[in-house]
């Protein structure tokens, strides 16, 4: 009953943080602002699709780490070809970091771009007095659970 439990609340919980970034990505518009700028609009599904899959994919290699490890089962059946593999990591960590680069700036500048938005908002629905508290109380709140982040070494637990 406990294992069912856990396996219950680990999906619910990684639905709930998939959901988030998820969200983050449709609310700044970020799919559609790449098929737009390369005037490839019909392949919009394909690309959610592939945000889907490269998330799922970095999911399962971060939790099962240990069955991802090429180089060790390379190193114990073909030491004499260790070079070409460190030659082929090095390259496609150069192609991943390119990739990941591109896809963190654009995330960045959409994200900025959706703040310009916010004075316009609080104007709309008269928002006027306690932006600068609710900004200090969101800084709060974010510094608040990084130091019990770290200060527990939770990070450490989850190994």
């Amino acid at each position: 009953m406990k294992t069912l439990f856990l396996i219950f609340a680990g999906a619910s919980y990684g639905m709930l943080s998939s959901a988030g970034v998820f969200t983050v990505l449709v609310a700044v518009g970020l799919v559609p602002r790449f098929a737009g700028e390369t005037h490839t609009a019909k392949k919009v599904v394909l690309y959610e699709e592939m945000v889907i899959f490269g998330t799922l994919t970095g999911c399962a290699l971060s939790i099962f780490e240990r069955y991802c490890q090429f180089g060790a089962w390379w190193q114990g059946r073909f030491p004499e070809k260790m070079k070409l593999l460190l030659g082929i990591g090095v390259f496609w960590q150069a192609v991943y970091g390119l990739f990941a680069g591109m896809f963190i700036g654009c995330l960045a500048l959409a994200i900025a771009e959706m703040l310009d938005s916010i004075p316009i908002m609080t104007r709309r629905i008269c928002f006027r007095h306690g932006i600068g508290l609710a900004v200090l109380s969101m800084a709060a709140g974010k510094l608040c659970g990084s130091l019990f982040y770290f200060l527990t070494e939770f990070h450490r637990t989850a190994t």
